[in-house]
């Protein structure tokens, strides 16, 4: 049997990691705001650098474990990781899950509410129908649609970003010192990274060509900058209407109403509303696979319903959550649980995890 290709092997993973990131991570800009700019321009930056380096390391180290431990599913991963404390992963992921979907289904409805002029509700509910359909359709349906929503993303944002430098460059680069670097940049870059790398299960189902230690360390190295150029791109624009920009609810939108152009903000907001949907997929897609991983061991098989059903559950609940308005779920939500991420994953991993790789012979 042939190895897979060069791009499943380096690139896949990378790409349905940042195609699960984006929506929660920095599609409306608002998180890149609350993690980045608030320590200043140049802090900003620096905070996405050391976002980047923390995605990297830990994609490394967990892949190589999932392809060590054949573990595909973060049940099998977290008890290989943790033990009996794998529970505690999994208790923390369902909530960040439905913290994110509720992000998801506010974003959805401001959206289209602000861009098209169209009811806050309608949103919603084409999220919950387009999220529950591609969950239907399993691994090989996701990770090719992630795969070209990637590519469709990348060029957007780097027409976007060369938009805005064309246009306020020199307000980028004088706001570069309009103010001090916040003491707090290294900390908001390992916290902005301790939250977002809970989704790397979305990840695991496209671990599986990998069949050497090359494989997983260079897919886990291109990770974090696969899933940081374009939130980088997206913070340099921003930096052009600091400090303006802290105080808007849906920072993307301000950006495009600035550069004026209606068809790129239908554009924009079409293809940030696809990203949404892959967020939501990919993270309800971990859980499917965690149901299917179980029922594997029992020797059973899932049935096909219990993927949409899964998917509907979920986002209703977090529809629900959403109630509580976009600034406020991200502000405090993300905050409380990126310190249970980085006690029970990142640190393990790249200590107790980095340490069971280095006990097993390479190959």
């Amino acid at each position: 049997m042939s190895r897979p290709s060069l791009f499943r092997r380096y690139f896949l993973p990378g790409f349905v990691f940042q195609s699960v990131v984006i929506a929660g991570g920095y599609g409306t800009g608002r998180e890149l705001v609350e993690f980045f700019l608030t320590q200043g321009p140049l802090g900003a930056l620096a905070a996405v650098a050391v976002s980047t380096v923390v995605f990297s390391a830990v994609a490394m180290a967990t892949f190589e474990l999932s392809r060590l431990n054949h573990a595909y599913d973060y049940r099998h991963f977290f008890q290989k990781l943790l033990g009996r404390a794998w529970i505690l992963f999994e208790m923390s992921y369902l909530i960040l899950m439905v913290l994110i979907l509720a992000v998801v289904a506010a974003a959805s409805g401001a959206i289209l509410e602000e861009t098209f002029g169209l009811p806050y509700w309608m949103g919603v509910a084409g999220i919950m129908l387009a999220v529950g359909a591609l969950a239907f359709g399993g691994s090989s349906i996701i990770e090719k649609v992630f795969s070209v929503w990637s590519f469709v993303l990348y060029g957007v944002y780097m027409v976007f970003f060369a938009w805005c430098f064309r246009d306020f460059g020199r307000d980028i680069v004088a706001n570069l010192d309009a103010a001090p670097v916040g003491g707090g940049w290294a900390w908001s870059g390992l916290k902005y990274a301790g939250y977002n790398l809970a989704i790397i299960p979305a990840c695991f189902s496209a671990l599986r060509g990998h069949d050497i230690r090359r494989d997983t360390l260079v897919a886990g190295a291109l990770t974090g900058p696969i899933a940081m150029i374009p939130a980088l791109l997206f913070v340099v624009a921003m930096i052009g209407e600091y400090p303006a920009i802290l105080d808007q609810r849906v920072p993307s939108n301000q950006i495009l109403e600035v550069l004026g152009s209606r068809w790129f903000q239908v554009t924009f907001q079409v293809v940030l509303f696809g990203t949404l949907i892959e967020t939501g997929t990919g993270l309800i897609h971990a859980v499917n696979e965690r149901i299917a991983g179980l029922l594997k061991d029992r020797a059973r098989t899932m049935p096909e319903w219990v993927r949409p059903a899964v998917a509907v559950a979920f986002l209703l609940l977090g529809t629900g959550v959403s109630q509580f308005g976009l600034v406020g779920l991200i502000a405090r939500g993300y905050g409380t649980l990126t310190l249970a991420f980085i006690a029970i994953y990142v640190v393990p991993v790249l200590t107790l995890g980095v340490w069971q790789i280095r006990r097993h012979p390479s190959s």
